[in-house]
Formats: structure tokens, C-alpha cells, sequence
């Protein structure tokens, strides 16, 4: 799939984070959980914790130089639940790892509507990172992936994931794409693993949602 494919169906993308974090993530880029830990020079056991548990609250990371940076939460993951739906013999820790390794958007306002209006969203204040899809797609293209799910939740019923959940945007086109998947799957989050350093270059604007 081409960057300009991809833009045509998803013109904007949607990143949520904490209150206040645009201005820190401007400067350090927008990073993935693994990528912050690298920053701010985390090591195990807390490393350990933090990537392949479940975070039931934010976590505080601070550093002499690099100051503060929040890792949000990934309360709509339940293990149990996760540990049922997982393809290639993986485990809950190996898919938080995956998880924890990309950096995410949603790929329309529907999915973005949907989890700031979730239970546990609805009183949170959140900044909504908008950005230009032509823009990161043509910049990060080898890096992007497509997934077809709500990759970080298991609530109600939750969709098999696996090592073929994340598909890379150059791999296909979209109809193919669409072939591999099944007719009824479209794209709910587009990917990007590692970090987005050059976020400040697609950013669109920046959502202040107060209360979801």
C-alpha cells in the first residue's frame, strides 16, 4: 500500500496521550513505551514490570536529563482474557512486549470516539495528537503497520491476535490487504514501530478533551 493509498481512506490519524505531554513529545519525539525505557535508561526488574505486565495506572519516569515523561496505562487489557486469545503459542508478556515496542493511532474519529468514551475514559482529561496521514506515511513508510483490531483491549469479545495482527503498509495493496484479512475487516489502527522523532513535521493540531 503507498502512502498515498493509505491517506486517501485515512486522511488524519489520532494519537492520545496525558494532558500537558505535547510540548515534552514535540522535543523528544513521539516514542513507543520500549523506546522511552531506552531513553530514560530503565532497567530490569522495573523494565521487565512495565513492558510485560499489565500497567493498571500510569507510570512516572524521570530522569536528570531528560526530566518526565508519563507511560500510559493498558487497562482495557486483561491477561486471562488476553491468554485465550493469542495465535503461535504466545504468551500475555510476549504481546505487551509487542505492543510495547510501536507507537499507535487511531485510524478514524469513530475508534478515537470509542475509547474517549469508554467507562474508564470518561472522566479523564486527554490530548488528542492529530496528524497529516500523507505526511507520516511518506516519512516512515518502511516503519508503519496496519492493524485490524483494538490491539491493546480485551474487553467484551476479543478479536485472535498474533504475529500477523500487524501487517506493514508496503506489504500489500489495500485490496489485498482486504483479501488476506476478510472482507469485514478494515483498518482500525495504524502503527509505527519504534518512535515518530519528526512528529512535530505531521503534527495537524492538538485536541484538549476534557472529561472524554
Amino acid at each position: 500500500m503507498t502512502a498515498e493509498e493509505l491517506a486517501e481512506r485515512h486522511p488524519r490519524l489520532y494519537h492520545v496521550t496525558e494532558p500537558g505531554a505535547w510540548e515534552s513529545i514535540r522535543q523528544k519525539g513521539l516514542l513507543s513505551t520500549t523506546s522511552m525505557l531506552d531513553l530514560f535508561e530503565i532497567k530490569d526488574p522495573s523494565r521487565a514490570t512495565i513492558e510485560g505486565k499489565r500497567r493498571s495506572s500510569a507510570v512516572l519516569l524521570e530522569h536528570p536529563n531528560h526530566g518526565r515523561v508519563i507511560i500510559n496505562d493498558n487497562v482495557p487489557l486483561n491477561e486471562k482474557a488476553l491468554e485465550k486469545c493469542l495465535n503461535e503459542n504466545l504468551t500475555p508478556a510476549d504481546w505487551l512486549r509487542i505492543l510495547n515496542a510501536r507507537v499507535f493511532f487511531w485510524a478514524n474519529e469513530e475508534g478515537l470516539n470509542r475509547l474517549l468514551g469508554a467507562r474508564h475514559n470518561r472522566n479523564r482529561s486527554r490530548e488528542v495528537i492529530v496528524v497529516d496521514t500523507l505526511s507520516l506515511a511518506k516519512a516512515h513508510a518502511e516503519r508503519i503497520e496496519l492493524c485490524p483490531i483494538n490491539s491493546g483491549s480485551t474487553l467484551r469479545k476479543p478479536a485472535r491476535r498474533g504475529l500477523d495482527t500487524f501487517t506493514p503498509m508496503l506489504q500489500y495493496s489495500y485490496n489485498d490487504w482486504r483479501k488476506l484479512r476478510g472482507r469485514r475487516d478494515q483498518i482500525l489502527e495504524i502503527v509505527v514501530r519504534d518512535h515518530v522523532l519528526d512528529i512535530g513535521q505531521h503534527m495537524v493540531e492538538v485536541l484538549r478533551i476534557k472529561n472524554g
